[in-house]
C-alpha cells in the first residue's frame, strides 16, 4: 500500500507503553474504570485475523465503530495478532503518569492530559469505509461540492453546531454584535438549554457544502475536538482554528499559518483575525490551497487505512504475552454480503488473462 509509516504521532501515543501486559492491564482498567454509566470500553483481541470482543459499560453503540474498522483491515491485510482495550467515549481517559502504570486505552481523540493512543476518529472512518456505499460526507465529496470561486464567497466567518461548548455559545453572542463580521447560529440546544431564550430560537441544520459559501471557516471545540476539521480543511474557504488541548491523530502534522488561522480559546483575538485574514486575501487564499493539499496528502482513505495499520503493527510489538480469547469474549464475523476475497496465484492470473 505503500503506506508512509513514520507517523511521529505513532511513536509519541506508544512511547508510553515500551511493555505491555495486557493481563495485568485488563484487571486495573476494570478496577478503575468501573463506572457503566460514564464510562464504556471494549476489550478487543485479534488472533489469525480474527476478532473478538468483550465490552464494559452501560453505552457500548459505538463499539460498531471499532468492528467496522478491524473487519475491513482483516479483509485486506493479515493484521498481527493483537490484544487491546478501546475508549467508546469522545475523551480520553488515561491521565495517570508512566511512573504509575498507566492504561494503554485507544481513543478517538487525545489531549495534552492524558496518555491515550489515539486512532483516527469514527467519523473520518466511517466516512472512509462507506464512501463507496452511499451518500455520505468525506473528503472527496467536499473537495468536489466546494461553493462558489473564491472570489465570489461571502466574508465572513461562518459556524454552525450544537450547544457543546461554552466558547460556541460566546460566538453566537459575537456573531450578533458584529453581524457584519461573523455569521454564526445554535441548531440545537442540549448542554446549555436555560439558555435557549436568550439565543435562540435554534436554527435548522445547513448543508455542509453550503458552509463553503463563505470564505471564513469557523472551528470550534465541542466536547471534545470538532470531528468536522478534517471536512475544512478540505473545504475552500479558509479554517480558523481554536487553540485546544485536544486533538486529532494529525493535527501534530499542521502548523498555524501554513494549513489554518489560529486564535485564542477564548475568542478574544477572533475578530481581529478575521480581520486580518480580509485584509490579507492571497495570504488567505494560500492558506486554504495549502489545506486542501494536506488534506489530499493525509486525509484521503488509503491514509486513514494506512494509519490504522502501522499503528496496530507498532502496537502489537509491545505486548509481551500472547494475545488470548479471554472468557465472556464474542466472535465478531465477517458481513455475510462481504466475502473475503483472497489474491490470485501467478498461475491463475495467467489463465485469467488468457481467457
Amino acid at each position: 500500500m505503500s503506506c508512509y509509516g513514520n507517523y511521529s504521532q505513532i511513536h509519541a501515543d506508544l512511547s508510553s507503553f515500551p511493555q505491555i501486559d495486557m493481563e495485568t492491564t485488563l484487571d486495573s482498567a476494570i478496577k478503575r474504570f468501573n463506572m457503566p454509566g460514564a464510562i464504556s470500553f471494549c476489550h478487543y483481541s485479534v488472533i489469525k485475523n480474527e476478532i473478538y470482543r468483550k465490552c464494559y459499560g452501560q453505552h457500548v453503540g459505538f463499539n460498531m465503530f471499532m468492528d467496522a474498522i478491524l473487519l475491513s483491515l482483516t479483509r485486506k491485510i493479515q493484521l498481527p495478532d493483537l490484544e487491546m482495550l478501546v475508549n467508546l467515549g469522545d475523551w480520553p481517559l488515561e491521565k495517570r503518569l508512566l511512573k504509575d502504570g498507566p492504561i494503554p486505552f485507544f481513543s478517538w481523540c487525545g489531549s495534552k492530559d492524558t496518555r491515550d493512543i489515539v486512532m483516527p476518529t469514527y467519523d473520518i472512518t466511517e466516512a472512509t469505509l462507506e464512501m463507496m456505499g452511499r451518500v455520505t460526507l468525506d473528503i472527496f465529496s467536499v473537495m468536489g461540492n466546494s461553493g462558489p470561486e473564491w472570489e465570489n464567497k461571502v466574508e465572513k466567518g461562518f459556524w454552525r453546531g450544537r450547544d457543546s461548548r461554552q466558547e460556541r455559545l460566546d460566538l453566537v453572542k459575537m456573531g450578533r454584535k458584529h453581524p457584519d463580521v461573523i455569521d454564526a447560529a445554535l441548531t440545537n440546544f442540549f448542554f446549555f438549554r436555560e439558555q435557549e431564550k436568550e439565543l435562540g430560537p435554534k436554527v435548522s441544520h445547513v448543508s455542509f457544502f453550503d458552509f463553503f459559501k463563505y470564505k471564513y471557516q469557523i472551528n470550534i471545540d465541542g466536547t471534545v475536538a470538532a470531528y468536522r476539521f478534517p471536512y475544512l480543511l478540505a473545504g475552500s474557504g479558509v479554517v480558523l482554528k481554536q487553540e485546544s488541548d485536544y486533538y486529532e491523530h494529525f493535527y501534530h502534522q499542521m502548523e498555524p499559518m501554513v494549513h489554518y488561522i489560529p486564535f485564542k480559546r477564548d475568542l478574544s483575538d477572533l475578530i481581529k483575525k478575521l480581520e486580518w485574514a480580509k485584509s490579507h486575501d492571497a495570504d488567505a487564499q494560500r492558506i486554504t490551497k495549502n489545506a486542501q493539499q494536506f488534506a489530499l496528502d493525509h486525509l484521503l482513505p488509503k491514509e486513514v487505512f494506512c494509519y490504522h495499520m502501522v499503528l496496530f503493527q507498532e502496537y502489537a510489538k509491545r505486548l509481551i504475552k500472547p494475545p488470548r480469547i479471554v472468557q465472556g469474549m464474542e466472535h465478531v464475523p465477517q458481513p455475510k454480503n462481504k466475502p473475503l476475497c483472497s489474491c490470485p496465484s501467478v498461475t491463475e492470473k495467467a489463465e485469467r488473462d488468457e481467457l
